[in-house]
C-alpha cells in the first residue's frame, strides 16, 4: 500500500483556532458500519464499528468513498458516505465533497494472495444497481425512523431462519447499513410467519421491510 500524503485543514481545529491548519485524524460513523479488508463492498468484513464511536482516519482513496480507519487497534476500510466530521456544528460525511473536508489520500494495491475479496463478489454486479442510502437523512439522524421512534428488530426465530436459509447473494454498489433501501432489481425472499423478507447483499444477510424495501436489520 502506498500513501500520498497531503496537508489538510481540520474542520474541528478551524472552529477553535480560526484558519489554523491541522491534519484531521478523527471521524464518527453515523450508523453501525462494516470494516472491510479493502476499499469496496466486495471485500471481506473484518469488523464492525458501532455508531457514533470515534475512529482514527488513516487516509481515504479518491473522493473518500472508502477510508482506512483504526478502531480499538483494528484497521480496516469503511464507507466514507457514513463517516462524518463536525463542521460548524453539522455532521458532514467525508465523501460529501464538501471543500471544508480534506483528507490524506491513499492508493490501494491488492494482494491477490490475501483472500480478502469475497468469492464471487463484484461491486455493482446486479445490473449496476446501488444500495439506496439516503445519506443526508442518515446524517440528519432520521435513520431507523419508520412510523415510530425506531424500527423494531426482528425476533430470534426470524433471524435464525435467515441464517439457516441462505439465498443467492447479490452485489451492489455502496455499503449495507440499517435504514438503507434495496433496489427493485433485487428479489426479496419472504420469511415464513413473518411480515419481513430478506436477501444476502454484499456478503451479509439483511432483513427488509417489503413495503418500502428498507433494511431493518443486518444479521451478523
Amino acid at each position: 500500500m502506498i500513501r500520498n500524503s497531503t496537508l489538510w485543514l481540520s474542520a474541528a481545529a478551524a472552529l477553535i483556532a480560526g484558519a489554523a491548519s491541522a491534519q484531521v485524524q478523527e471521524a464518527r460513523p453515523v450508523t453501525d458500519l462494516n470494516l472491510r479488508s479493502g476499499p469496496g463492498s466486495n471485500y471481506a468484513i473484518v469488523g464492525v464499528v458501532p455508531a457514533d464511536t470515534m475512529v482514527m482516519v488513516e487516509g481515504c482513496v479518491e473522493s473518500a468513498k472508502w477510508c482506512r480507519v483504526n478502531h480499538a487497534g483494528a484497521s480496516g476500510w469503511a464507507a466514507g458516505d457514513y463517516l462524518a466530521m463536525s463542521v460548524e456544528n453539522t455532521a458532514v460525511p467525508l465523501a460529501s465533497g464538501d471543500p471544508r473536508i480534506t483528507y490524506e489520500t491513499m492508493t490501494y494495491e491488492e494482494d491477490n494472495d490475501s483472500g480478502s475479496v469475497i468469492a464471487g463478489g463484484a461491486a455493482g454486479a446486479a445490473s449496476g444497481a446501488a444500495i439506496g442510502g439516503p445519506v443526508g437523512a442518515l446524517i440528519g439522524g432520521v435513520i431507523g425512523m419508520a412510523g415510530g421512534d425506531a424500527l423494531d428488530p426482528p425476533d430470534t426465530t426470524t433471524v435464525t431462519y435467515v441464517r439457516q436459509n441462505p439465498v443467492e447473494p447479490v452485489w451492489l454498489e455502496g455499503e449495507v447499513v440499517t435504514g438503507a433501501g434495496i433496489p427493485d432489481t433485487v428479489t426479496l425472499t419472504p420469511i415464513p410467519d413473518s411480515a419481513y423478507a430478506y436477501s444476502y447483499v454484499n456478503g451479509v444477510p439483511v432483513i427488509v421491510e417489503p413495503s418500502n424495501r428498507q433494511i431493518i436489520h443486518i444479521v451478523r
